[in-house]
């Protein structure tokens, strides 16, 4: 999840079109911030968190529900679309057939907690269903989950081109110098998922990935934050960044991400250590 939170901060100021379209530009630039795409990502991962290993779709659906208005609510100017800001504030929200990328950005945590990409896809498709449940919303959340899993278990990224291609027919035959020019702000899944796959499978690393999408334009926030989701499955990310991060969230945010660390055995030794590592970057790089 630092990965998508990460993708979203450092996008954040390039959104709507506001950057040069170059991979060189201040990493954390004085306006970078994180939006609702990071409040969002919190939010399903609380749900599934609470939900467990094995709960059925539809108890997912009712946990990602409440957790979303909880924290939509919380965070209320954090960005939303207007109609999903109409869905936060209503008594029984009801999906509202959506194709708009935000089913993809949140659904990170769906690629890191299940042991089958079966069940990743299934519960990635129930945390899109409550909004976008349109079959192009289901699907960008359901490649992207997808994604996260095979990364992190060792898939090589021929391996994960194929399976986009195969499982879900989006067409990567771009590169991302010929998508670049024309490429313009635009909320569907149809229009940014694959272009973040696209960065993801060009970049080196970690940092060259959220370099790479942002110098996309776009979407960039939200573009950002699912290439850097995929990314973090496949590289891991830097101690560096990861305390950027946690510097840049609330505290409340930042407990999500430490239970989210617990429940994938990420032990509190390791934390320590990660943390002391920071501290030595951050000497080194004043």
């Amino acid at each position: 999840m630092y990965g998508a939170i990460l993708g979203d901060i450092i996008g954040s100021p390039y959104e709507f079109d506001q950057g040069d379209k170059t991979k060189e530009f201040e990493l954390f630039g004085k306006d970078a911030h994180f939006t609702d795409d990071s409040v969002m990502t919190i939010a399903v991962a609380e749900a599934l968190l609470d939900a467990g290993k094995n709960a059925p779709a539809a108890r997912i659906r009712e946990l990602v529900t409440a957790s979303m208005q909880k924290w939509g609510r919380k965070y209320p100017h954090a960005g939303y679309g207007g109609r999903f800001l109409v869905w936060l504030k209503e008594k029984n929200p009801a999906p509202y057939g959506s194709f708009g990328n935000g089913s993809a950005m949140r659904v990170s945590a769906a690629g890191w907690l299940y042991d089958t990409l079966e069940r990743t896809e299934e519960v990635a498709r129930a945390t899109a269903e409550v909004t976008h449940n349109h079959p192009e919303g289901i699907k960008g959340a359901q490649v992207v989950a997808g994604i996260i899993f095979l990364a992190r278990t060792g898939n090589t990224k021929e391996q994960l081109r194929e399976y986009v291609a195969e499982r879900y027919g989006y067409d990567l035959s771009r590169t991302c110098d010929e998508i670049r020019p024309d490429y313009h702000h635009v909320e569907s899944c149809q229009q940014t998922v694959p272009e973040a796959i696209t960065a993801f499978l060009e970049g080196n690393d970690f940092e060259d990935v959220i370099r790479t999408a942002v110098s996309l334009g776009g979407d960039c926030d939200t573009l950002t934050a699912i290439a850097g989701s995929m990314a973090e499955a496949f590289y891991g990310i830097p101690a560096l960044l990861i305390c950027e991060c946690q510097d840049r969230v609330s505290e409340d945010m930042q407990s999500i991400l430490n239970r989210f660390d617990d429940a994938l055995g990420r032990s509190k030794k390791a934390v320590k250590s990660k943390d002391n590592e920071c501290q030595s970057l951050r000497v080194m790089d004043l």
